[in-house]
C-alpha cells in the first residue's frame, strides 16, 4: 500500500532544503520564506496526508471547493490562504474561513469583506493583488507602467482606511515561460512597487510579496520573495478531471 504521508514528506523535506539552500545563497534568511502549498483540485485524502506530512499553510483557488475541504477536514493547526481570484458575492466564504487572502484586486471587493469583517469582529490579513505584466488574462491592479503608479494611489488610500482588513503587502501572476529567468523583470517591478508603496503609506504593512510557483520560485525567491505557491511539486499531478482555469498556481 502507498503511503502518500511518506512520499509528501519526503518531497517537502527535500523541497524546503532547496528553498534554504536557494535563500542562503541569495543573502535571505530562508525562515522569511514561507511555502504556500497548493491543494486546489486535489482531493480529500492527498490534503490530509499533506497536513499529516507537516504541512502547515495551505492555498485554495475557489471558495467553494475549499469551503468543503476546511469543514471535512476541521485542522486546528493548519492556515488556509486564498489565493485564487475572488469574486465579492463569495467573500463571506473567506471571511468566514480563510487566513489570509492573496488576490484583494478591487476597491469594491475590499469594500466588501470590510463590512463583513466589521460583522463578526475580525481582521483579515490581505495582500494587493497588481497585474505587473499587462496581459489580459491577468487580474490585479495595472501596474506595468512605473509612470502610472501615481494613478494606484487613491485608490490605495480608500482600502487602507477601511476597517477589518491588515495590508500585508503585495502578490501577482506573471506570464509563463519556458524559461524561468525571463519572470525576472515582473518579480523585480513588484518589488520595486512595494517599495514605492511603502514610501507613500509608511504606516503600511508592506513586508509580503507572493509570487513563485513550481516553475519559477528561485528567481522568485532572489526577488525577495516571502510566500512562494507550490503544488504539484510536492503533492503530484492533479487528477485528470481537473481543467485549467485562469489564475492558477502550480
Amino acid at each position: 500500500m502507498i503511503d502518500l504521508v511518506a512520499i509528501i514528506r519526503e518531497k517537502m523535506d527535500r523541497f524546503r532544503e532547496n528553498v534554504s539552500r536557494i535563500a542562503t545563497r541569495c543573502g535571505r534568511n530562508p525562515q522569511e520564506i514561507t511555502i504556500v502549498i497548493v491543494t486546489k483540485a486535489q482531493p480529500i485524502e492527498v490534503v490530509q496526508a499533506a497536513i499529516g506530512a507537516g504541512a502547515t499553510c495551505l492555498g485554495e483557488n475557489y471558495p467553494e471547493e475549499a469551503q468543503e475541504k476546511i469543514r471535512a477536514i476541521k485542522a486546528d493547526n493548519v492556515e488556509w490562504h486564498m489565493i485564487g481570484h475572488l469574486q465579492s458575492r463569495k467573500s463571506k466564504i473567506v471571511v468566514e474561513l480563510f487566513d489570509m487572502l492573496h488576490s484583494l484586486d478591487s476597491v469594491h471587493l475590499a469594500q466588501k469583506l470590510s463590512l463583513l469583517c466589521q460583522q463578526v469582529n475580525r481582521v483579515l490579513p490581505v495582500l494587493l493583488q497588481f497585474n505587473v505584466s499587462g496581459e489580459e488574462s491577468k487580474y490585479g491592479w495595472h501596474a506595468w507602467d512605473e509612470s502610472g503608479w501615481d494613478t494606484l494611489l487613491p485608490e490605495l488610500e480608500r482600502i487602507i482606511a477601511l476597517p477589518g482588513l491588515q495590508i500585508k503587502g503585495l502578490m501577482t501572476m506573471p506570464p509563463l515561460f519556458e524559461n524561468p529567468e525571463q519572470v525576472r523583470p515582473y518579480f523585480s517591478r513588484l518589488r520595486v512597487l512595494r517599495d514605492y508603496l511603502s514610501r507613500h503609506f509608511p504606516n503600511v504593512i508592506w513586508d509580503d510579496l507572493s509570487m513563485g510557483t513550481s516553475v519559477d520560485y528561485p528567481i522568485a525567491i532572489q526577488e525577495g520573495a516571502t510566500y512562494i505557491r507550490i503544488g504539484e511539486a510536492i503533492l503530484g499531478p492533479r487528477p485528470t478531471k481537473f481543467h485549467h482555469r485562469q489564475g492558477s498556481d502550480k
